[in-house]
């Protein structure tokens, strides 16, 4: 899609000095372009984005978010003796002193720096990994518990269920793809759960459940670990915001414990597997116990409940409207996604005593 040259005149607007010797691609992310940048001095390497303005419509906002919070996780890692170098992300600002460029397009660039003999996962496919992605999320929550600042809300109503709920009723009243009569049952799952779900949401909104800086996309790829395996830093930080951690948690055993594919048309495949969960719950809680309120503590394992079922809405909702947000292979898929989804809340609903009995253990 862009030419080295053209990658060449964006990142000489960025403070990395004049002796580039290569920008390729990196990686085959969904909604940002990533490319590697190197350099004859010392052989540095760089990261550069094109930040996604459709995803994320206010991207200096984001990048302020960004910002603050790795100013605050570079001052921890200092009075702790660390290598703020290796064990925060970096980001590299413009000759003009802006943490972003924008070109002639209108398109969002940003610059980090590459953390060098850093290992990454693809994916938490055994206890051990899921371990260490809790040990991950929760160093990175533990650093930032003590960060106050409000950080700009870049994906509106993300994990809000009151917002979700507003959409929700709306699809239903519109029904524009024609397809509300054929579900009648999977619209009592989104209904039957209704109170439940907002009254969660009520303890966030009220400060009773504390909002804190989360993270807002807690698979294993984006953290890094050094060669021995110890975690080094969270990276891809685009939709850090202000919000309760409990999602990051809730999500995070979503991905790590589900048996079968997020589309599975098997639904004897999926389950939540409770060695997982409680694989990720032992790390996570190995570096967040002590920053936890005794009502984040008593509603953990409840927010894979919630953000299961937010994801079974949202499914649900996407065919309802026509499939007009998620990509999809065949003309059912969303609906196949959402009772996959569905299935994996079952499970979890099902397993949620030993679930709490876990988190108990380990605090």
């Amino acid at each position: 899609m862009y030419t080295e040259s053209y990658l060449l005149s964006v990142a000489q607007n960025f403070r990395i000095g004049t002796d580039i010797v290569s920008i390729k691609p990196l990686g085959d992310g969904f909604i940002n372009d990533t490319f590697i940048i190197r350099t004859s001095s010392h052989n540095r390497k760089f990261i550069l984005q094109r930040k996604n303005k459709v995803v994320f419509p206010d991207v200096p906002a984001m990048m302020d978010n960004i910002e603050r919070v790795t100013a605050h996780l570079r001052s921890k890692v200092v009075q702790q003796g660390g290598d703020p170098q290796r064990e925060v992300l970096t980001v590299i600002r413009t000759h003009q002193n802006l943490p972003y460029f924008q070109d002639d397009n209108g398109e969002y660039w940003a610059v980090c720096v590459f953390i060098e003999g850093s290992v990454t996962y693809d994916r938490a496919d055994t206890p051990q990994l899921a371990f260490k992605g809790g040990q991950g999320i929760g160093k990175f929550h533990s650093m930032m518990a003590d960060f106050h600042e409000p950080l700009a809300e870049v994906i509106k109503g993300f994990h809000n269920m009151q917002w979700r709920f507003t959409q929700w009723d709306r699809a239903l009243s519109l029904d524009k793809a024609g397809r509300v009569a054929s579900l009648s049952e999977e619209i009592q799952w989104i209904e039957s759960r209704r109170q439940r779900m907002l009254d969660f949401q009520n303890r966030i909104t009220s400060g009773e459940i504390p909002t804190r800086v989360s993270h807002n996309d807690t698979k294993i790829s984006n953290i890094l670990f050094n060669a021995d395996g110890d975690v080094l830093c969270v990276i891809d930080l685009d939709t850090v915001m202000s919000s309760t951690t409990l999602n990051d948690f809730g999500d995070a055993i979503r991905s790590y414990t589900n048996t079968g594919a997020e589309d599975d048309r098997n639904l004897s495949n999926v389950t939540m597997s409770l060695p997982m969960f409680e694989a990720y719950t032992r790390g996570y809680l190995s570096m967040r116990k002590d920053t936890l309120t005794l009502p984040e503590k008593q509603w953990l394992a409840f927010s894979a409940r919630f953000i299961t079922f937010e994801q079974v809405l949202r499914f649900l909702m996407d065919y309802i409207d026509g499939d007009t947000y998620y990509k999809i292979a065949y003309p059912q898929h969303n609906l196949v996604r959402t009772r996959a989804q569905y299935q994996l809340l079952l499970s979890i609903e099902e397993q949620y005593p030993l679930m709490q009995r876990i988190v108990e253990q380990n605090l």
